[in-house]
Formats: structure tokens, C-alpha cells, sequence
């Protein structure tokens, strides 16, 4: 029988059919690609089986030459599909672990085991080498390439370990005992690269990865401990300072309540108090504007209750000039301070701004209390000025919803004195609180007299980033647009922004 009508003819041809379909489907269909090899390699393993063709057997030497290549072949083949079988299962694997990158190195040191067994069976099984012999001799040639390679092969051997021990994953962000830090954007057989916050990626080697010490920031989760430390000069006691750094924890919108933070006292003496304030931040992201937050919020409620921060030891400031408890002058804020920080008076001349300032009342609410109900309209602009504030949403199915905090300096009920729209949240105080109150009869004469504010006024709110919802009147609904914002303040105060400044002669005032 001739070699072209040999049955192992066409096991050779299954073999190479394979071949081609595997490469015809795209990498990307890794399932796809699996299903073809395995029912490839099994098709070819039932004919191997039938014929009597063992692949694990050293080639023999008796037969034709046709035969015995025929015979090569197949085993060939069938070694190579057994061995691109077992690496779709490992591939497979890492896919439904949904890590494939973080496993890539581990992926391609098993490949590498799978094609080297493969490339020793087809050479003992069926080229009848000394598998061996060949190991044994080229021990003298491994010790020179690894003496050549030793920093190399320090860091792939060390990739290894970290990949295996998993101190952190891809996506995690460490740092090293040097300082450096980063997100782990890639690890490969040599490096680790790293995603600086200066938005630059560097590579560091494995082996000096595995010899520093790494702390990961992302473990157990994205969530990350910050810790402030402020001095206070001792004009009230540590227990009022330290219910006032409480307040400044209560009030952030930029940290975690949950855990809750803390408030610890790191020393004491006759100059300052210091205080450590520890709290946590949803992601490493938001350090910075966390901190930032933080020492506004310190600023701001120490003033408001009339503690001082301390001066820095380096300040030549003699011990006698240092105010001591009960002694020192509130450095509370004025009315008028609270007023020039609110952006819509900005438009305010300083002598307008002081005639305002003079009209406020002061309103106290107790722990707990509601200042205003959702959908409320308050037809006075409250400042707070000492006390932290909850604004609280309620939602459809009654479940309630905190969306903020307000601290000292703060401000709400503008829409409501300017354009008569309800709150959109309901007002809370978490603490005592302290509020001033400019009424909207207090602020109607300045805008009478300059009823061009109002345009100035509508421009300030519809920049702002208020969010108008329900007013609390059924079907009601308010855009924050200056051409509708100006005619809510021209129906609110009932005047009429446009004759006047015709007759002033300004140009019309156009829709947006």
C-alpha cells in the first residue's frame, strides 16, 4: 500500500486542519479556540488509538521510511495539540478568574513548562534522541547562562514570588519603604511598573520590589487612614477644643463617618494644645481635597467658637503675650465677615454690604432640631455661624438620603430669599447650632435701589451648581437658568428689572 492511502495519512491531515483553523480563529475568542483544539486533539487521539500508534513510545526502526515518517508525523502532531490543549485550560482558567493580566507572568511560565515537556517528548518520542544525555550535557552550558543572566534571572525568579505570594494585585496602590509610590499599572517577567502621582509610569525591578518592604494602601480595600495634627493656644479649655475639633470631623464631606473618626490629644503644655485628628477617606484619590477640607473646617469652627491656633516655636512671641483661658477676646466671625464670603452679595458695595450685615438676626437650634423641611421655602438667607448642619433628601420610596454638610460660614435658603424656591433637602442640626438671618424684607430695599442686581444676582445662582428640584408645590418645577432665575426675582420682590434699566439706559435683558 502506498503512503497516500495509508490511514495515518489522514490522521496527518486532522492534525494540520487543526492547525489552521486554530489560527483562523482570533485571539480574543478564547473559549472559541479552546473548543476547536480539544475536539481536534480528540479526534486525533480515537484514530491514534484505533491504529495502535502509541505517541509516548520511542521510535523503532524497523519499517519503511515513508512509514516511519508517517508514524512521525502524527506523533509530532499529536504532542503538538496536547500541548496547545493544556495551554487553552490554563488560559481558560485565568479567564474566568477575570485577572488575566495580573497572572500573565504565572500564564507564561506554565506555557513555557508545557511547550519545553512537549519539545523533550517529540524529540525522545519521535526522533529517538536521548532526552537524558541532552539534559545531562547541557548542565555545564545552564550554569554559564545563569551566571551571565544571574540580574535577569534574580528578577524573573523574583516576579515569580511576588506573583505567587500576591502582596499586591494590578490596579493596587503601594509604596515602598524609599517612598517611592504609585498604582501598579503592569507586571512582567523583569519589572513592575508603577503610575506615579506625578502621572508618570516608572519600572522597578522585581528583586528590588522583593527586597524593600511594600505597604499596600489598597488593602484590605481602596479605603485609606489620614491622620491631622493642629496646635491650639489654650484660650479654652481641652475639653471645649476638643469638642470643637469633633465638629470639625462631623461637618467634612470628604471623609468617612464610618468608621468614625477620632480626636486624640498628643500633648499639653503652657504655650498650646495639640491634637491629632485621625479619620478615613473613601479612595486615595481624595486625600488631598480631604486635607485641604479639613483645615478650612479647622480654621473656620476654632474661629467660631474663639479658639486660637497656635504660633509655630520658631515665632519669637514672648510667653507673657500668650492669652490664657477666659482672658482672650472671641475671635468669632462678625456678621459682616460671613457676609462678604457669601459670592452672591460680591456685587455689594462694602457700604451696602455693612447696611445688610446690620438688619441680621441670630437664631439658635438644639441638637436635633429641623430647621427646614424638604420642599420648604425660607424667605430669609441663614448663615450658620458656629454648629455643624445634616442636609438630608428624602426620596421617593421615604427612604432618606444625606447629601452634605454645613459647617460655620456656609449658607442656605438663597434660592428661597431670591427666587422663592423650596429647599430641596431637609435642614437638620447635628449640633447645637448658631445661624444668622438676613430676611427677605431686609434685603428688598437694596434691591430697589439698585434693581440691576437682580440680573447680577440671577447670573450668580444659575453658575452656581444648586441643583432645583421640587419646590413643594404639586407640578411645580424651576430651572436654574438666569432668564428664569431673573424672573423669579422680579416675582419675588415685584419689580421690574427691565424698565428700570431701560430708563437707566443699560441695554434689554435677552433670554439665555
Amino acid at each position: 500500500m502506498n503512503w497516500w492511502n495509508s490511514p495515518l495519512i489522514y490522521i496527518v491531515s486532522l492534525g494540520l486542519a487543526g492547525i489552521v483553523v486554530w489560527n483562523l480563529v482570533p485571539g480574543r475568542f478564547a473559549n472559541a479556540r479552546l473548543i476547536v483544539q480539544l475536539v481536534f486533539f480528540l479526534a486525533m487521539s480515537i484514530m491514534v488509538l484505533e491504529l495502535r500508534v502509541v505517541p509516548y513510545e520511542p521510535a523503532r526502526s524497523d519499517g519503511t521510511t515513508s512509514g516511519a515518517i508517517l508514524i512521525g508525523s502524527v506523533k509530532l502532531l499529536w504532542w503538538v495539540h496536547l500541548a496547545w490543549a493544556l495551554i487553552g485550560f490554563v488560559r481558560i482558567y485565568i479567564v474566568f478568574e477575570r485577572q488575566p493580566r495580573e497572572a500573565r507572568l504565572l500564564q507564561d511560565v506554565v506555557v513555557g513548562i508545557i511547550y519545553t515537556g512537549m519539545l523533550l517528548s517529540i524529540l525522545a518520542f519521535v526522533f529517538a534522541v536521548p532526552v537524558g544525555t541532552l539534559i545531562a550535557t547541557s548542565g555545564v552550558f545552564a550554569v554559564m547562562l545563569g551566571l551571565a543572566l544571574q540580574n535577569t534571572l534574580g528578577d524573573v525568579f523574583s516576579g515569580i514570588a511576588l506573583n505567587l505570594g500576591r502582596p499586591y494585585v494590578l490596579g493596587n496602590w503601594i509604596i515602598l519603604n524609599d517612598g517611592t509610590e504609585g498604582r501598579v499599572v503592569e507586571t512582567n517577567w523583569r519589572s513592575t511598573q508603577l503610575l506615579t502621582p506625578a502621572h508618570n509610569v516608572i519600572a522597578l525591578p522585581n528583586s528590588l520590589v522583593a527586597k524593600i518592604g511594600v505597604t499596600n494602601l489598597s488593602g484590605p480595600d481602596e479605603s485609606h487612614g489620614l491622620t491631622v495634627t493642629v496646635k491650639m493656644t489654650l484660650t479654652k479649655t481641652p475639653a471645649i477644643i476638643v469638642d470643637t475639633m469633633r465638629m470639625v470631623l462631623l461637618s467634612c464631606n470628604s471623609i468617612l463617618q464610618d468608621p468614625s473618626p477620632v480626636v486624640a490629644i498628643t500633648s499639653l503644655d503652657a504655650a498650646a494644645i495639640g491634637i491629632e485628628l485621625s479619620f478615613r477617606v473613601a479612595s486615595l484619590d481624595q486625600r488631598i481635597t480631604a486635607r485641604n477640607e479639613i483645615f478650612d473646617l479647622v480654621y473656620r469652627h476654632s474661629r467660631s467658637v474663639g479658639v486660637l491656633l497656635a504660633a509655630p516655636l520658631s515665632a519669637s512671641i514672648a510667653m507673657t503675650s500668650q492669652p490664657i483661658d477666659g482672658t482672650a477676646t472671641s475671635q468669632g466671625f462678625a456678621a459682616i465677615d460671613l457676609i462678604k464670603a457669601i459670592p452672591i452679595f460680591s456685587t455689594l458695595t462694602d457700604a451696602e454690604q455693612e447696611a445688610l450685615a446690620a438688619t441680621i438676626l441670630v437664631r439658635s437650634y438644639r441638637k436635633g432640631d429641623v430647621i427646614a423641611e424638604q420642599g420648604e421655602m425660607l424667605p430669609s438667607l441663614m448663615i450658620v455661624r458656629k454648629g455643624v448642619i445634616v442636609r438630608q433628601h428624602v426620596q421617593s420610596n421615604a427612604n432618606v438620603q444625606e447629601v452634605g454638610r454645613l459647617a460655620p460660614g456656609d449658607f442656605f435658603g438663597e434660592t428661597g430669599l431670591l427666587a422663592g424656591i423650596g429647599e430641596t433637602s431637609t435642614l437638620r442640626a447635628m449640633t447645637h447650632v448658631l445661624v444668622y438671618e438676613i430676611h427677605q424684607q431686609r434685603f428688598a430695599p437694596l434691591l430697589h435701589d439698585r434693581p440691576e442686581m437682580a440680573e447680577d444676582l440671577a447670573a450668580t445662582l444659575s453658575r452656581g451648581t444648586l441643583a432645583y428640584g421640587e419646590t413643594g408645590i404639586p407640578g411645580q418645577q424651576h430651572k436654574s437658568s438666569k432668564f428664569a432665575l431673573l424672573k423669579a426675582i422680579q416675582a419675588v420682590f415685584h419689580t421690574a428689572p427691565l424698565e428700570h434699566a431701560r430708563a437707566r439706559g443699560r441695554p434689554g435683558i435677552r433670554k439665555d
